[in-house]
């Protein structure tokens, strides 16, 4: 696929990722060592829990969302370069999901302190295989235009992006 840089950039492009299998034993490795909570790690704590069985945390979701979004999801020629954005878990992601990432790009808006970059707003949902969704993520990414991107300005200058 094709690295995009501002300039590509649509109102209402939408990128979609590959997909990706979630299984109790990634829950629970994820769980132990980032969120140790019994719904995460423990089939019977879990069935008494509001999530009514195993869920994954939703930081495991997010990560999973990333990785989905770097491997092609989203293919920003510099990378997904984030300045911050608002999350939110609609629905808990369980063994057995197989997730996917809808990404849909909103405003677009060219920097005028640093010519050769803007802020995009892109929304990225992500579902499992039912089209059930499991995560919502508003994010504002730094994109680099095509003359100015990160590579760039690094072969002229010699600084890593």
């Amino acid at each position: 696929m094709e690295k995009l840089y501002l300039d590509d950039l649509e109102t209402g492009a939408q990128y979609t990722s590959s997909e990706l299998e979630v299984t109790e034993a990634d829950i629970k490795r994820f769980a132990g060592e980032f969120d140790p909570q019994p719904f995460h790690l423990d089939d019977a704590e879990a069935r008494k829990s509001l999530f009514g069985g195993l869920a994954a945390s939703g930081w495991h979701t997010a990560a999973l969302t990333m990785r989905l979004m770097t491997a092609g999801g989203i293919p920003l020629a510099d990378g997904i370069v984030g300045l911050g954005g608002e999350i939110s878990w609609p629905r808990p992601t369980r063994p057995g999901d197989r997730l996917h990432v809808v990404s849909t790009v909103g405003e677009i808006r060219p920097s005028k302190s640093k010519p050769g970059q803007g802020v995009v707003t892109m929304t990225s949902e992500t579902f499992n295989q039912a089209g059930d969704m499991v995560q919502r993520l508003v994010a504002k990414l730094v994109v680099f235009t095509r003359a100015q991107s990160a590579a760039e300005v690094a072969r002229r200058t010699g600084l890593r992006p």
